[in-house]
């Protein structure tokens, strides 16, 4: 549901999205229950939604570095690098969003909450200028699609 979500919303703001479902293995490489449950989660996205570019269980640095993807990995859907990123957990994409908004210097837009049946929007407590306005954004556009 939350790839199927963030897909849509990507639509919604004109980005056609390239999901990648993120794991510690890549296409099965490593055998474990947790890239297991992100393979089926893929499988259950590829048949509710075919319009859906996914792929995955595969590493974050394989979704996001095209030549990783066409060199190692041929049969990805995702030729061109993922533009949107499936954490496993709302752990590690809490952590690896503050990473690259603080370390990486990426304009980070978030949190959104998203399956909602009315438009919710939260903001950091640290929240910038920025943040403000890009979440209004983002709310107007959800509002919109709920409509």
């Amino acid at each position: 549901e939350i790839a199927i979500c963030s897909a849509d919303l990507a639509r919604r703001v004109n980005i056609e999205p390239r999901v990648a479902m993120l794991s510690f293995s890549n296409f099965g490489s490593t055998k474990h229950l947790f890239s297991e449950k992100v393979k089926q989660a893929t499988e259950i996205v590829k048949k509710k939604r075919p319009d859906i570019i996914i792929d995955g269980e595969m590493q974050a640095d394989t979704a996001v570095v095209p030549e990783i993807i066409k060199s190692t990995y041929p049969f990805c859907e995702i030729k061109d690098g993922a533009n949107v990123l499936i954490f496993p957990d709302l752990q590690s994409g809490n952590i690896a969003y503050k990473l690259m908004q603080r370390l990486g210097g990426a304009e980070a837009i978030g949190p959104i909450l998203m399956g909602m049946k009315k438009s919710v929007h939260v903001l950091q407590r640290e929240a910038e200028i920025n943040d403000i306005v890009n979440m209004a954004s983002i709310a107007v556009v959800d509002a919109q699609g709920n409509e």
